[in-house]
């Protein structure tokens, strides 16, 4: 016992180190992204690839590419969810025309989420321009911070300053989205027709 005290406090420094290097090498691996709230893993999605997600709805479908080069985290953890058939039967709980459709809550409140959040700072030049895909936070939260929620710009410009961060750009189907977004109040933000996520599919 004796021997091994020793070994443990000076000869065997080099196998203590390897071995929280180690350590720290497969907490790394499996926890790529820290999140808030509910601690979760997920993988991470291979920057050389070129991601879609397919958002089937009730009025049609449309396509988003993510953008894995600015938001690891963010596309990693929503591609994640999608897998999980977490948005199946969600719906756009927030229509304003001629600016932006938001849905990814499954309380359909504007409240809900997955229970915890990952975050990617957008870079200081982005825009969020027609089509752009974004993902929602509330005012209090840093910027960057990704849920579930996410809004799709129906404007020309948004003109919301780079505190979002980038989920990717509507590909195809873009006649889809500005559909949708005729379907809003002005004035209290709802929808006035039931729009629902019926299946959302990430390949590859």
């Amino acid at each position: 016992m004796v021997g091994l005290a020793v070994c443990t406090l000076a000869a065997c420094g080099g196998s203590e180190k390897a071995a929280t290097q180690t350590r720290t090498q497969t907490q790394t691996a499996t926890t790529p992204c820290p999140t808030t709230g509910k601690q979760v893993t997920f993988p991470l999605l291979d920057k050389l690839k070129a991601y879609t997600v397919n958002v089937l709805t009730n009025l049609g479908s449309f396509e988003i590419r993510l953008d894995v080069g600015d938001s690891p985290c963010t596309t990693s953890s929503f591609a994640s969810l999608v897998r999980k058939r977490f948005f199946d039967g969600t719906r756009f709980h927030r229509i304003v025309p001629g600016f932006v459709i938001q849905g990814g809550d499954p309380t359909a409140t504007g409240t809900g989420g997955p229970g915890y959040s990952v975050r990617d700072v957008p870079p200081r030049d982005s825009l969020y321009t027609e089509g752009v895909v974004a993902m929602a936070k509330s005012a209090a939260e840093p910027p960057g911070t990704a849920g579930s929620q996410f809004f799709v710009v129906t404007g020309v410009n948004a003109g919301l300053r780079p505190e979002y961060a980038i989920l990717g750009v509507v590909t195809k189907g873009l006649r889809v989205v500005e559909k949708i977004g005729r379907l809003g109040n002005p004035v209290n933000e709802k929808p006035t027709r039931r729009v629902v996520v019926l299946r959302m599919i990430v390949t590859p």
